[in-house]
């Protein structure tokens, strides 16, 4: 089998370890278990996430491998992320709120989905410091989703994250094992940045 490379990110200023080592794998153990503790303390980390307002306008599904919620949210996921998520110890699905209870759910909380974002952020985060590694995907069906958990309407998934212990890129089909080990890349600062002073 191929040996887990490093995948260190090639940064132009020096930034923290655990940001410049964090990426998304989609080689997982598929024998690898996250305790509870674990579980708890990624929560945790999604919990004390910046909040516009303290209005915490985001709620998350978590399931591991083996139980109905994650058998639930694994149904629901489109595309080659049906291949290798199942092989995830955690889906962890995540939830924008987007109106308070009651109001009309066009928008009150125009930032939940950015708060949502950064809530699951702090999840990688703190995932790595684990030693696990967290995948989140696009690739999902919300309408689906929404009716597999009854969520009101005022509930928008936006993402499902998968969560658990790096494994050989070998165990992926032969077309996407590059793909796993290629160099990692990011836009220049000066394409991403639109004014400085």
């Amino acid at each position: 089998m191929s040996a887990i490379v490093d995948r260190r990110a090639v940064t132009a200023a020096p930034i923290e370890e655990i940001l410049s080592m964090r990426w998304s794998p989609r080689s997982f153990d598929p024998a690898a278990v996250v305790s509870d503790e674990q579980v708890t303390s990624m929560l945790e980390a999604a919990r004390w996430a910046a909040s516009a307002s303290n209005v915490q306008a985001r709620r998350f599904v978590v399931g591991k491998r083996g139980t109905d919620s994650f058998a639930r949210i694994e149904r629901h996921l489109m595309g080659f992320n049906r291949t290798w998520a199942p092989n995830a110890s955690l889906l962890v699905l995540a939830i924008a709120v987007i109106a308070p209870e009651g109001d009309d759910p066009a928008g009150a909380h125009r930032w939940a989905e950015y708060d949502t974002g950064q809530s699951m952020a702090n999840l990688a985060s703190q995932a790595h410091a684990l030693g696990l590694h967290a995948h989140p995907m696009g690739g999902i069906e919300v309408a689906d989703l929404r009716a597999e958990f009854d969520l009101p309407e005022r509930f928008v998934p936006i993402t499902v994250t998968a969560v658990g212990t790096i494994a050989s890129p070998d165990l992926l089909p032969e077309k996407y094992r590059e793909r796993e080990t290629a160099e990692r890349t990011r836009l220049p600062l000066d394409e991403l940045v639109l004014a400085r002073d």
